[in-house]
C-alpha cells in the first residue's frame, strides 16, 4: 500500500492513519471494490442493510464552500418504510473551524474574526435546507481554558449577548434551530462563568440552554479554573423538527450523561467539543456511536481545528517543560446513527460543515429491534446508585476464601 495520503490538503508520509477519514480514503484507493465494501461495512456499518448515500446539494452551497475554502459532505441515514408512519425526516448539519486570528491579537478582532468566518458556512447550510445546526464548543473564541489565565474570561457573554443575536437573525432568516455553545456570564447569580449551549429556534427565539455537566481535570484542561459543573441537569428540547439535547464535550466520556439524554426522550444528541489528538483521539470514533447504539438516538459529534498557540507558555503539571499550545485540535467531526452506522469524518485540519438527512422513525425501530429499554434493569442501577453515594457503602465483592487461607 500507498503509505502516502493526501487528507483535503494534509499529507501524512510518515505511514500513520490519522483518523476514519483518512482509513477510508486509504482503503478506497488501494482495495479491490467488492473487499473495500466489505472493509467499509466494517468501519462505518450499513443503515438498513446499505452504504450510506451521498447527498446532492445546491449549487449555491457547492459555491460557498469552494470561495470559503471549507469541507462541505453530506450523506442521508435511512429508515425502514413503516406502514402507520410517515417518514420523519431532518436534515442536520455540524460546523468544525479553527480560530480566526492570532490568539496575540484584540480580543474583539478576534471574535469578530470567528463570526466573519462561520457567516458563510452558516450561509451554506441554510441555502442547503439544514433544519438543525450545531456549533463547537466555545465557538466564539479560543479554547483558552489550558493557561489559567483570567483575561480570557472578557470573551463570556450573557445567554441573550452578542452571539445569540447574530445566530437568531440567521436561525430566522433560515428557518433553522441552532445550538450555539459559548462561555456564559450569568448575570442574575453574581456574573459567574459557565459553558453552556443555547438553544435558538427557528423563529430566532431563545428556546433554552444547557450547561456542561462533566469538567475534565485531566492534562492541559483547567476549566474549573473558569467554571464548575452545570445546574442545569440532563434537558431535552422539543423543536419544531424534534427534540434534541447536548452532551457538551467531556461528558461524552461518562456513560450515564448519554443515558439520562436519552430517558428524556432525545432523538438527536450533539455532543460539541473541543480536544485534542494525543489524549482523545483514539476514543473519538467510538464513544458518540457506542452512545447512539446504547441510547436508540442519533449523535453529531463536533471537534474544533488547528493548534492555538497562546501568548504565554503554561504547564501541565506532569514535570514537562512549559508550551504555549494545546495540542492540535482534530476535528474529525461525524454522525452516528441508532444502527452502528455512522458517516466518514470531516478532515483533522480543514474548516467543515457536515450534513446528514436522518429519518429519526430509526429511533424507535431499534428500540423495537434490540429492546434496551425493555430488557434494561433500572431499579437494580438505581439500587447500586444510591447505596454507592452513601458513606457507608460496601462494594459488592465476593472473594474466593481460599485467597485468605492462602495468605494465613
Amino acid at each position: 500500500m500507498d503509505k502516502s495520503i493526501s487528507e483535503n490538503g494534509e499529507t501524512v508520509a510518515d505511514g500513520s492513519i490519522r483518523g476514519y477519514d483518512s482509513l477510508h480514503q486509504l482503503l478506497s484507493t488501494n482495495l479491490k471494490p467488492e473487499l473495500y465494501q466489505e472493509v467499509s461495512r466494517l468501519l462505518l456499518g450499513s443503515n438498513c442493510g446499505r452504504s450510506l448515500e451521498q447527498i446532492v446539494l445546491s449549487d449555491s452551497a457547492k459555491a460557498l464552500s469552494s470561495k470559503h475554502a471549507f469541507d462541505l459532505q453530506a450523506v442521508s441515514f435511512s429508515a425502514d418504510e413503516e406502514q402507520m408512519r410517515k417518514p420523519r425526516v431532518v436534515r442536520v448539519g455540524l460546523i468544525q473551524n479553527s480560530i480566526a486570528l492570532p490568539t496575540t491579537a484584540p480580543f474583539s478582532d478576534q471574535k469578530k474574526g470567528i463570526f466573519e468566518k462561520l457567516k458563510p458556512m452558516i450561509d451554506a447550510a441554510g441555502v442547503a435546507g439544514v433544519n438543525i445546526l450545531c456549533l463547537q464548543e466555545a465557538w466564539t473564541m479560543p479554547f483558552a481554558f489550558c493557561t489559567r489565565e483570567k483575561k480570557w474570561c472578557e470573551f463570556a457573554e450573557p445567554v441573550d449577548g452578542e452571539s445569540t443575536k447574530f445566530l437568531q437573525k440567521l436561525a430566522k432568516k433560515y428557518n433553522m434551530v441552532i445550538v450555539s455553545p459559548i462561555l456564559e456570564r450569568d448575570m442574575d447569580h453574581g456574573e459567574v462563568l459557565w459553558n453552556t449551549a443555547v438553544i435558538i429556534g427557528n423563529n430566532g427565539n431563545i428556546i433554552g440552554k444547557h450547561r456542561k455537566n462533566h469538567i475534565p481535570r485531566v492534562g492541559d484542561f483547567n476549566e474549573s479554573t473558569y467554571y464548575m459543573e452545570g445546574d442545569t441537569g440532563h434537558p431535552v428540547f422539543e423543536t419544531v423538527f424534534g427534540k434534541i439535547a447536548v452532551n457538551i464535550c467531556y461528558g461524552r466520556h461518562h456513560p450515564l450523561n448519554w443515558l439520562a439524554f436519552g430517558l428524556n426522550g432525545a432523538e438527536i444528541v450533539f455532543n460539541p467539543s473541543a480536544t485534542v489528538g494525543e489524549l482523545s483521539e483514539p476514543m473519538w470514533p467510538i464513544e458518540a456511536r457506542n452512545a447512539a447504539i446504547a441510547n436508540s438516538y442519533f449523535v453529531g459529534s463536533i471537534n474544533r481545528v488547528g493548534t492555538e498557540v497562546f501568548p504565554n507558555a503554561f504547564t501541565s503539571g506532569d514535570g514537562k517543560p512549559q508550551h504555549n499550545d494545546f495540542g492540535h485540535f482534530y476535528g474529525s467531526s461525524y454522525f452516528s446513527a441508532p444502527d452502528a452506522s455512522c458517516t466518514p469524518s470531516l478532515s483533522r485540519c480543514r474548516d467543515g460543515l457536515l450534513i446528514s438527512d436522518m429519518d429519526l422513525n430509526l429511533c424507535r425501530q431499534y428500540k423495537d429491534k434490540w429492546g434496551f429499554r425493555m430488557t434494561a434493569r433500572y431499579e437494580v442501577y438505581a439500587d447500586l446508585l444510591d447505596k454507592y453515594i452513601k458513606l457507608d457503602f460496601k462494594p459488592q465483592v465476593v472473594s474466593d476464601p481460599m485467597l485468605h487461607k492462602n495468605s494465613s
